[in-house]
């Protein structure tokens, strides 16, 4: 197979959109879809052809790349395409879909002859931009060569899991992986609640932990955005967050593990998104900490 192929992106999001200008950067030759399409119809000037269904999009393509809401949603949109997926085609599902979901990808993948490769993504709205995804894959190696030309042009780096996508081994990572995004996201943004609460400059705390094994990066950036009100546009959203809680909680009940943190950041990111803020940044988290007749300024 030559190193440039026809790849469709089924969903242009934050992340399916700055994947798909990457592929085309790549020189690849890309076909977009997305149920809103106004989302997707950017993409043209950046050189990506614009399909007005599922089907249109994947039409003869060596590869299908899902970026989709969830499990569900993805499986939907395949059922869509299905009439014109070509059989021994590559379906890179990089949705966030859960363990639940995993199982009916890979069994539709298995009844249109589609070979399938579980390959979440590591990053939020600036590394997809820049190329510079971590992308967690599994899939047979007799395949994989199909798909590198892909995971080359969107990520930094490749972490193979597993040969079987249908065992949802780089699904498991990606959940262990979020789950301590969250718990970082939640617990920023109650330590700059609790400082707004109790009259503390953040920069002293910020000081006080600086060069030391309680300060990161990540913290910085997160209360950076918060401080700033810069949580728009958003690198990773509070609605999508919210949903990736929920598939973490529910992956650890299924385990017999109870996720008490996960379980608290779900309940925040929700009750920030019906706040308002489901479109913002997670970061927007922050303001769950305070009932809104009382919403403080950062």
């Amino acid at each position: 197979m030559t190193d440039k192929l026809t790849v469709s992106v089924l969903g242009t999001g934050i992340m399916g959109a700055a994947m798909a200008r990457n592929l085309v950067r790549a020189g690849h030759t890309v076909r977009v879809w997305n149920r809103t399409r106004a989302k997707a119809e950017p993409l043209a000037a950046d050189g990506a052809h614009i399909a007005g269904t599922p089907a249109e999009a994947v039409e003869g393509a060596d590869a299908v790349l899902t970026m989709l809401y969830d499990g569900p949603a993805t499986l939907d949109v395949m059922r869509e395409a299905a009439p014109a997926l070509r059989s021994g085609a590559a379906w890179v599902q990089s949705t966030t879909a859960g363990l639940e979901a995993i199982g009916d990808l890979a069994g539709f993948a298995r009844d249109h002859g589609l070979v399938f490769f579980d390959a979440p993504v590591l990053g939020t709205r600036q590394p997809a931009e820049d190329g510079r995804l971590l992308v967690l894959a599994a899939g047979p190696s007799g395949h994989r060569a199909a798909v590198t030309p892909v995971f080359d042009a969107v990520g930094a780096r490749t972490v193979w899991t597993g040969e079987d996508g249908a065992a949802g081994t780089a699904t498991r990572l990606k959940l262990v992986a979020n789950s301590w995004v969250l718990a970082a996201t939640a617990a920023t943004g109650e330590v700059l609640a609790l400082a707004q609460a109790l009259g503390v400059d953040p920069q002293g705390f910020f000081d006080a932990i600086a060069g030391g094994p309680l300060d990161m990066g990540y913290l910085r950036a997160k209360s950076k955005l918060i401080l700033d009100e810069q949580l728009t546009p958003a690198q990773f959203a509070v609605a999508t967050a919210a949903k990736d809680a929920r598939l973490i909680v529910r992956a650890g009940e299924a385990h017999g593990v109870r996720l008490d943190v996960a379980a608290a950041s779900a309940a925040r990111l929700e009750r920030a998104a019906a706040q308002g803020h489901a479109d913002e940044d997670m970061a927007a988290a922050y303001f769950a900490s305070f009932d809104p007749a009382d919403r403080p300024s950062a």
